[in-house]
């Protein structure tokens, strides 16, 4: 069956749409209908649900009533914006042609809009970059490609493994991801929204690599480091053809891809990232996470850098040496004041400059970047004192372009309208021709009001007035009281109920050259508007180079200006293993307290691997932890820390578990999460890797919680031998500071005052001396009746664990320990009676009991 026979019951316009749909099936279809964009049947369900606008009907076509619901063309914006934040992908159907008596208008889809391909400013969120993410595997290999169309950065690598996969997704955070669709990868995708399965030709590796160098405009790939990552090629090759496909038009701003490697940076798997509440805290928001801490750029595009390199630190030294003194450089002139005024006004030049490329560019957007350019020398003169050469080479790739300013100073008038099509964008004075158009049109009413009073002189007829509108056009209006006297030459052009509208042969001659004129003028000034876009997109390259110069000097003042206002210090980078950090702050949690913050030390070296922390609950273990993390990820950023001082060796992985939660997508209860994730710790952690473990096993029970905690830190001290902190409230695992050289204990200090507590959060060395459990509870608001009955209970727990410990120092007093005939148990029970029975713990106690009754028993 033929596609006409197919809609052959269906009236011409909805035959013409059915054939437009088909080829988008699962997009959203906004046809255009002079002033509205039509959805209609179950594309017009779903938006008029989505988009909570009126579901209605459009009569019938093959017999069937036509579901219809539809938004104003000049208001789909705010529309668009909202689907594609939900994940909805849309394809525009604009009238391509004009309106004819043999069938519907010709319409075509000119672009698709997809969460991961949109340029436009209404549909990005500023601070966060937009990533469009493909992934080709062979077996657990993958290669990935990342693309941010509203900047034109291209990136490609390659990862062994699914938990490093799932690392990155979880740092590139894409807004949209290309899979091929016959990849086992697909399962291992499935929690992941913004999912496009793609054929298995877009990702051949030789037109791959053949289109990315004729986009690069380079003979092969070999200037861009990534020859030998295959498969990331070929998910690059997918990324591209998807890209054209949806932008239907040229993309000269992609210029290159850059080869990345995870030894080249210190590698944050998706736990850290969430748990040290880097870029998004735990509800998934931005308030009080480091970025919104650190981040006072005066640019969108220094925001979203500033983003990228705090979850992609370095550990090429000198790169972030080459930070420390732009930022150091910057302070002790106090250039960055007078840098973030100027940079205020730059704005987002890195997608303008987009949009240009891709001639979507807006007039306010000329604006923009005419303001841009227009800062630049101003930016150089503030810079001009510095010698750093990190600062020197980013002020010479941020050069001035005079013309490019001129240019747009003449052309576009200071306040634009936003869009070209109803002209009044191009300054007068930029065209003759235009010019000319112009004053032809507003010159009409001069000649209108002579017209007028000639013609009442002329006929006498006091009622008789000029006028005009947009469906009848120019014409005299007489009263029909004395529209009997009109002249001869008047031809009756309408009747209204109270007046006649007549047309006469120089009204109609000048009618026709002012609307010729008109739309003549609305023509010059849109080819004047692409001229003007094909000559800016002559310099686009050196304007990108400008933009990202433009975006790291706006991070490094940011990050000059936080130093001075947070106190932060520069720290020490060495190559001799360790790190030390003296009054270490978490700079989150210090701002919203309203008292100082308790200042702390971390110390490994001389042999300090492992580090047990005891102490109560709310004490500060977690923030303790988690501020050592994020010292050490701010140094390796480049960035300032929180510190009296630090010093650091080299890190190449910081790893966490802290808290836990349900995976009820996964099937995975709390207790898998956390073994996961430990898991994930003890086969990936290196001498170099910074560790931090949170309550190890409190997800089953006492027994098994106990043991794995034990044999955890054991692991991580003998053979990962990490920089662990290792926060408990298993108080035997103090005793590993005894058996194991490289491990120490420290804890939180409080004390009890009265029935209360008070935590001083202070870190001390040493073992804490009990927990304070049912202090804690009692603050949270327990009854006072439960909190009662729970001492009553711990102290008959503790009376059963010195009778224990008696009956077990008593030999052969019970059947159970009259079995203790083998070697181990005989060693067991001779430690055990050794313990002083007033320093033995309830759970100490039961463990004993429990580790000696299994050996019995087998």
């Amino acid at each position: 069956m033929t596609m006409s026979d197919a809609f052959a019951d269906h009236t011409p316009m909805m035959r013409q749409y059915l054939t437009i749909k088909r080829d988008y099936p699962h997009m959203l279809v906004f046809y255009r209908m002079g002033d509205f964009y039509e959805l209609f049947f179950d594309d017009a369900k779903r938006a008029a649900k989505i988009l909570d606008i009126t579901l209605t009907a459009r009569g019938q076509s093959a017999g069937q009533p036509i579901a219809m619901a539809g938004v104003p063309f000049h208001a789909a914006e705010s529309y668009l914006a909202k689907l594609v934040r939900l994940g909805e992908s849309v394809a525009i159907c604009e009238q391509v042609g004009e309106a004819n008596d043999k069938g519907p208008v010709k319409r075509e889809v000119v672009r698709v809009l997809t969460p991961g391909t949109v340029s436009d400013e209404a549909l990005l969120d500023e601070r966060k970059d937009n990533t469009l993410l493909a992934i080709f595997a062979e077996q657990t290999h993958f290669g990935l490609a990342a693309l941010d169309v509203a900047s034109g950065r291209f990136s490609a690598l390659e990862v062994q493994g699914l938990d490093q996969l799932h690392n990155e997704i979880a740092r590139i955070q894409p807004a949209e991801i290309l899979y091929c669709e016959d990849s086992p990868v697909k399962e291992a995708l499935k929690s992941y929204a913004c999912l496009r399965a793609q054929a298995i030709w877009h990702f051949d590796y030789d037109t791959a690599y053949r289109e990315l160098a004729k986009q690069f405009n380079t003979k092969d790939l070999s200037g861009f480091g990534v020859d030998d990552l295959k498969l990331a090629i070929q998910a690059a090759g997918c990324v591209l053809d998807y890209i054209k496909d949806t932008q239907r038009t040229a993309l000269p701003h992609i210029t290159a891809i850059t080869a990345e490697r995870t030894q080249d940076h210190i590698v944050l798997d998706a736990a850290t990232l969430k748990n040290l509440e880097i870029t998004e805290n735990i509800k998934g928001k931005r308030e009080h996470t480091l970025l919104a801490m650190l981040d006072n750029t005066a640019t969108p595009m220094g925001g979203r850098l500033l983003q990228r390199w705090l979850i992609r630190p370095l550990r090429d030294r000198a790169r972030v040496e080459s930070r420390f003194s732009a930022i150091e450089s910057l302070l002790q002139q106090h250039s960055f004041e007078t840098l973030s005024s100027h940079l205020h006004t730059v704005g987002d030049v890195e997608r303008v400059l987009t949009r240009v490329a891709i001639r979507s560019a807006r007039p306010r957007d000329l604006i923009k970047l005419r303001q841009a350019v227009g800062e630049l020398p101003a930016i150089q003169a503030c810079l001009a004192e510095i010698d750093e050469p990190s600062i020197v080479e980013l002020k010479t790739q941020a050069s001035t372009f005079p013309d490019v300013h001129a240019l747009l100073d003449r052309a576009i008038i200071d306040n634009p309208p936003v869009v070209i099509r109803d002209g009044g964008v191009i300054k007068p004075g930029y065209d003759a021709e235009l010019d000319e158009l112009r004053d032809l049109s507003s010159n009409a009413s001069d000649f209108l009001v002579k017209l007028e009073t000639q013609e009442r002189e002329r006929t006498g007829i006091s009622t008789l007035k000029v006028g005009f509108n947009r469906v009848h056009g120019y014409y005299i209006e007489i009263s029909r009281a004395q529209s009997e006297q009109a002249p001869t030459e008047y031809t009756r052009r309408q009747t209204l109920k109270n007046a006649e509208r007549f047309i006469t042969p120089e009204l109609k001659t000048f009618e026709d050259k002012v609307l010729s004129a008109k739309a003549k003028a609305l023509a010059r000034e849109k080819a004047l508007y692409d001229t003007l876009l094909e000559t800016l997109n002559e310099d686009l390259c050196a304007l990108q180079q400008s933009a990202r110069a433009l975006a790291e000097l706006d991070v490094l003042q940011n990050l000059s200006e936080r130093a001075l206002t947070l106190d932060l210090v520069r720290p020490q980078l060495n190559e001799t293993p360790g790190l030390q950090i003296e009054s270490g702050r978490h700079l989150v949690v210090e701002s919203v307290l309203n008292e100082p913050f308790i200042a702390n030390d971390t110390t490994f070296k001389d042999g300090r691997k492992l580090l047990i922390i005891t102490g109560p609950n709310m004490g500060g273990k977690s923030t303790y932890m988690r501020q050592t993390a994020l010292i050490a990820l701010m140094a390796y950023c480049g960035c300032f820390v929180p510190a009296k001082s630090a010093t650091l060796g080299p890190i190449d992985r910081i790893f966490t578990r802290i808290g836990a939660a349900d995976d009820l997508a996964s099937g995975r209860s709390t207790f898998m999460v956390e073994m996961t994730e430990t898991a994930n710790i003890l086969h990936n952690a290196t001498e170099q890797s910074l560790v931090l473990m949170d309550e190890i096993g409190r997800g089953t029970s006492t027994f098994d919680g106990l043991s794995l905690a034990w044999a955890c830190a054991q692991h991580l001290a003998e053979k990962n031998r990490a920089y662990t902190l290792f926060a408990t409230h298993y108080f035997e695992l103090t005793q590993l500071a005894q058996e194991l050289k490289n491990t120490h204990n420290i804890h939180l200090d409080a004390v009890e005052h009265g029935d209360s507590i008070v935590f001083l959060h202070t870190v001390q060395e040493g073992p804490a001396n009990q927990s304070y459990g049912l202090q804690v509870a009692k603050l949270a608001g327990i009854p006072a009746s439960v909190i009662t009955h729970a001492k009553k209970k711990l102290f008959s727990l503790e009376q059963a664990s010195a009778e224990n410990h008696q009956a077990l120092t008593e030999p052969r007093q019970t059947d159970l320990f009259s079995k203790a005939e083998d070697d181990h148990a005989s060693e067991l029970l001779e430690q055990f009676k050794a313990l002083d029975p007033n320093d033995l713990t309830p759970k100490a106690a039961l463990q004993w009991l429990y580790d000696l009754k299994a050996r019995l028993d087998d």
